[in-house]
């Protein structure tokens, strides 16, 4: 009979890390005595980032034994002890390859039912001093699973696991984790997973996405589950001719380019929130290619607005050169940011040139004249660095239901609050605490990664479920080369003759492990460089880790340039912003 062998709690610390200060709760500590487990947590528990950790489907993580011993002999080490895994059960027997999602477990005083296999984060990596754990644990297929508590009670270790029904479909663990994550998807089997009651909502929503796209309903190869929301299809492939028809500076550091079709054909279909790539040439022998959200759409010409970056090649070509007349190269838009359709409330919130996606979704309710609550929460400096000032509020005044919250962190002496802005403040979380905003409603990050993390974590507490947080979420299609002959397979490798000093970046499957290098354009150059088989990348502003997961299974790149760094921020991580990246290739 399997058995509790710790139970394991930890609150949030702050970790510095690379620079940075994580609240991570992954340190866990074992507990004499009974606890009370309830239906959201142990007490005495916590979670640092509740956005992608806790809540309903994962109140407690439980992690065998086997796999302390199966990783003590792959690491050559001898020094873990209970909780090293951040879990909160300990426990001998209930391997992965045997339990299964639905079955139902009696310790102590408490009901537990298995909910979903754990997503681990980078958190894990920082606890063992190995960057690259959460590619191991994926790679090697060993990521213990959740329960939710179906009643509450006094557990304490020591006590025997009892099995007390089973799941239905009896699909284990390992093959719900591989369902999402290896290549391969039966039909068949996401049937089964999805009729299973008992999954978490964020895994199913996962599969049925893979469904869709094994059907030829959703119009998008890779991994679908994995990339997030159904979106439309581009309306075109590669690149159009598009001149620049405009030109307007909305603040001291954004300028906005109209871009308008040299073909004059019909745009096609765009939704707010997407994002378009540009082909910019700024001297004959050089190209740079550039992603930016769409700040205004229609069928006939879209604007882009893009802030000056101080290193930013393409921003300062943009800016200072680029004139109206001129010619660019224009992918279709695409993107799964965009705004759910219904009657609930809206939640709007973005900082800097965040705002972007945001003035899109807000010009499209004000279009359709939309009677939902529609709160706008928005962070800059400064009046001179707040762009869109006077189109927000015509948009803002001529929505019935319309709310909002200006902050300036450093507002200028003509700057009036009350006016101008309404808190001297950054968007916060005291901030947030001051409104009374609608938890049920559905809510849009866009800005500075450190912020959206910061601002995810704190609707989080607030009550917002995870799955009512959104963020912008970049990814790419299949390969189609026919006719090119299939070069001899090399085993994955660091890039020959580069030495790299920035996040490490970790290809899950492939097993590798290598410094970024500034010296590569994008993660794709990286991945081709390295001869990883499969090619993928991901910018995101924080991963909501296994609600929705970001980092595809199994993806081959298309070669439309669509994996670009943003500016200034390199590389973000599938589990946390601006941190090292975790590709499942």
């Amino acid at each position: 009979m399997a058995q509790l062998l710790s139970l394991n709690v930890g609150l949030p610390r702050n970790i510095p890390w690379r620079g940075q200060v994580v609240s991570t709760a992954i340190w866990k500590e074992p507990v004499k005595g009974p606890r009370m487990v309830r239906r959201l947590n142990i007490d005495g528990d916590g979670q640092g980032d509740t956005a992608g950790h806790g809540g309903e489907n994962r109140a407690v993580f439980v992690y065998q034994i086997d796999s302390y011993r199966y990783w003590e002999r792959f690491l050559g080490r001898d020094d873990f002890v209970y909780g090293q895994f951040g879990e909160n059960f300990t426990v001998d027997g209930l391997p992965d390859a045997e339990v299964c999602v639905g079955d139902r477990f009696r310790i102590g005083g408490a009901l537990f039912e298995i909910s979903q296999p754990r997503v681990t984060c980078y958190r894990l990596g920082i606890r063992m001093g190995v960057p690259e754990m959460a590619a191991l644990v994926v790679s090697h297929g060993r990521p213990g699973f959740y329960f939710r508590v179906v009643e509450e009670g006094l557990v304490e270790a020591g006590q025997q696991i009892v099995k007390v029904a089973s799941g239905q479909g009896a699909m284990t663990i390992s093959e719900t984790d591989g369902l999402l994550y290896m290549p391969g998807h039966p039909k068949d089997r996401l049937e089964l997973a999805i009729g299973n009651s008992a999954l978490s909502k964020g895994w199913r929503r996962s599969f049925e996405e893979l469904l869709l796209q094994a059907s030829g309903t959703l119009m998008r190869t890779g991994n679908a589950g994995l990339v997030g929301i159904s979106q439309v299809a581009p309306a075109w492939t590669g690149f159009r001719e598009f001149r620049v028809s405009g030109k307007t500076r909305q603040s001291a550091d954004v300028v906005s380019l109209e871009l308008e079709p040299t073909d004059g054909r019909s745009l096609g279909e765009a939704l707010p929130g997407q994002f378009v790539v540009l082909e910019l040439n700024p001297a004959a022998a050089s190209k740079l290619l550039r992603s930016y959200s769409l700040s205004a759409l229609s069928d006939t010409h879209y604007r882009v607005s893009i802030k000056r970056e101080a290193m930013g090649a393409a921003s300062r070509f943009i800016h200072d050169s680029l004139s109206v007349g001129a010619l660019v190269k224009v992918s279709a838009p695409r993107g799964s940011f965009i705004l759910s359709q219904g009657v609930g409330p809206i939640v709007l919130i973005s900082a800097g040139i965040g705002i972007t996606p945001m003035i899109a979704m807000l010009k499209a309710l004000a279009a359709e004249k939309s009677e939902r609550d529609i709160w706008w929460l928005y962070g800059a400096r400064n009046g001179r660095e707040d762009p869109f000032v006077t189109e927000v509020h015509e948009l803002l005044q001529s929505l019935p239901h319309a709310h909002s919250l200006i902050c300036y962190s450093s507002p200028d002496q003509t700057d009036i609050k009350g006016r101008d802005y309404d808190l001297h403040s950054r968007v916060d979380a005291t901030a947030l605490q001051s409104l009374r905003l609608p938890l049920s409603g559905d809510f849009y990050l866009c800005g500075p990664s450190p912020f959206m993390a910061d601002i995810a974590a704190d609707l989080g507490r607030l009550g917002v479920s995870a799955t009512r947080i959104h963020t912008e979420a970049f990814g790419a299609g299949k390969s189609l080369t026919p006719g090119i002959a299939e070069r001899p397979v090399r085993p994955p490798h660091a890039p020959e003759g580069v030495t790299g000093s920035g996040p490490m970046i970790s290809f899950a499957r492939s097993g590798l492990v290598v410094q970024w290098s500034f010296t590569f354009a994008s993660l794709l150059e990286l991945a081709e460089a390295c001869d990883v088989p499969a090619r993928w990348s991901c910018r995101t502003g924080v991963c909501h880790n296994c609600e929705t997961a970001v980092i595809a299974g199994d993806v081959s790149y298309q070669p439309d340039p669509i994996d670009q760094p943003a500016e200034g921020n390199v590389l973000l991580c599938c589990c946390h912003p601006t941190s090292d990246a975790v590709l499942d290739l």
